[in-house]
């Protein structure tokens, strides 16, 4: 069995200072290389960078999932069970306004897991997933 590979994702964003403070102090991802355009930032493993594009910013278009409109472009991580209760205190904590508040969906279903969206500053949409049951991530 290989190992997974870091992803790499870059996204738009309409204030430098504000995705550092974001990605940084609110989620804790390391800041990587840098300049007066774009940041890296280690997001759990994996390379994101928030390129200066406020032209890019702004759209939201939504999807219905489990009864639920969701940002239909986002990224996110799957945590563990015990890191993603502890991403969802510290977001409760720092004030962040939820787009969905953490919770179960899918629940006693196929595909059971802990998620929660919500928004960076520039308003990309971010998930973050769980399962008690590792299986069930790509279960059908």
């Amino acid at each position: 069995m290989s190992t997974i590979q870091p992803f790499h994702l870059a996204f738009p964003v309409d204030d430098l200072e504000a995705a550092r403070k974001f990605y940084g102090s609110t989620l804790g991802c390391e800041e990587g290389r840098s300049s007066d355009r774009w940041i890296d930032f280690n997001f759990f493993g994996h390379q994101l960078v928030a390129h200066l594009a406020p032209e890019e910013c702004g759209h939201v278009a939504t999807s219905e999932v489990d009864d639920h409109q969701v940002p239909a472009k986002h990224f996110g991580v799957v945590l563990t069970m015990q890191d993603w209760n502890v991403l969802a205190d510290r977001l409760r904590n720092s004030g962040i306004k939820f787009v969905m508040e953490p919770q179960i969906r899918f629940k006693g279903k196929v595909g059971e897991q802990a998620t929660m969206f919500f928004m960076d500053p520039a308003g990309n949409a971010l998930e973050f997933k769980a399962f008690e049951d590792p299986a069930q991530l790509f279960a059908k």
